[in-house]
């Protein structure tokens, strides 16, 4: 089924739990019709922003880790309400970043910053990840992004999506996505530029 498709049925799931009825059947069709699209987030979102965990000794891999989120958005959902396809699956990215750093805290293990920056997976309100300074300042400089910005960039950067797949969310065309997506990197680049590595500086050796 096409991602066109996909974003069709959930709004109408969407839609269908905002009416009277009862919630538990609806949103369980709901996370069956997006299954393939969460998948999809966690896959991207596990190998790209921790492959670490998917290493010895936890070894996760992203069918475990899908489980796991569907199980926190059963939960969530009881009581949030996405309006529209943008927040329902913003709000699965948020859990699937939490059930991560989770993960990663039992670990007990320090991510690096540079692993940071190439994932970009938040942690949620008042955890404690063990991050760096540094990763920290990127985490600060993300969420201090314009509000288009920071939604495209987690879409694209965090999320996985392609360009396309984040236009459709959003409602924009995938130029607009780009633009945003552009400006938003340009932003980072300026606020954590002294982070880079200076090419002109000494090799210590």
């Amino acid at each position: 089924m096409s991602d066109d498709h996909t974003t069709a049925a959930v709004q109408r799931y969407l839609d269908d739990l905002a009416g009277d009825g009862p919630a538990e059947p609806v949103v369980r069709a709901l996370l069956a019709r997006a299954v393939r699209r969460l998948h999809l987030l966690c896959a991207t979102l596990l190998h790209r922003g921790y492959p670490r965990l998917t290493r010895p000794p936890l070894n996760l891999q992203s069918d475990e880790m899908l489980g796991a989120v569907v199980e926190r958005l059963l939960k969530a959902l009881r009581e949030a309400r996405p309006a529209d396809v943008r927040q329902f699956f913003a709000l699965a990215g948020q859990h699937m970043r939490w059930e991560l750093n989770d993960l990663a805290r039992r670990l007990d293990e320090q991510p690096r910053a540079a692993e940071v920056l190439d994932g970009l997976v938040p942690a949620p309100p008042g955890s404690d990840s063990g991050l760096t300074p540094e990763g920290r300042r990127m985490i600060e400089a993300i969420d201090g992004l314009p509000a288009d910005e920071r939604e495209a960039f987690d879409l694209v950067r965090i999320q996985g999506m392609t360009q396309a797949e984040a236009a459709e969310v959003l409602g924009v065309a995938p130029k607009t996505v780009k633009r945003r997506l552009d400006r938003g990197l340009r932003l980072l680049t300026e606020r954590l530029g002294d982070l880079r590595p200076d090419p002109a500086a000494p090799d210590p050796s």
